[in-house]
């Protein structure tokens, strides 16, 4: 099993940065891609960002250009940097990791941080 726990979610104004820290831990041999997405107020949950055990990343239309997603292979961590942020995108952001086994797809989730941006 995979545990993520989720950090650097918090309080800032329109056109301010955050940077989210998602950690993994436990049987993460098997991960080949991580995540964030985030749900607001009655919305569903949406893909942010993801990047692949080979480096390779993808970004939701909405943020390109202001957010970039990384990773530190020695502390089995993934970053978020969320720049210029606009209130629309207050959110829960949730750390996602896909792990692949015998040809069997897993998920794993954190238990999610808030991110509220004020106008």
């Amino acid at each position: 099993q995979v545990q993520l726990v989720e950090s650097g979610g918090g309080l800032v104004q329109a056109g301010g940065s955050l940077r989210l820290s998602c950690a993994a831990s436990g049987s993460i041999f098997s991960i080949n891609t991580m995540g964030w997405y985030r749900q607001g107020p009655g919305k569903q949950r949406e893909v942010v960002a993801v990047i692949t055990s080979g480096g390779s990343t993808n970004y939701a239309d909405s943020v390109k250009g202001r957010f970039t997603i990384s990773r530190d292979d020695a502390k089995n961590t993934v970053y978020l940097q969320m720049n210029s942020l606009k209130p629309e995108e207050t959110s829960v952001y949730y750390c996602n990791a896909h792990a692949k086994i015998f040809g069997m797809g897993y998920d794993y989730w954190g238990q999610g941080t808030q991110v509220t941006v004020s106008s």
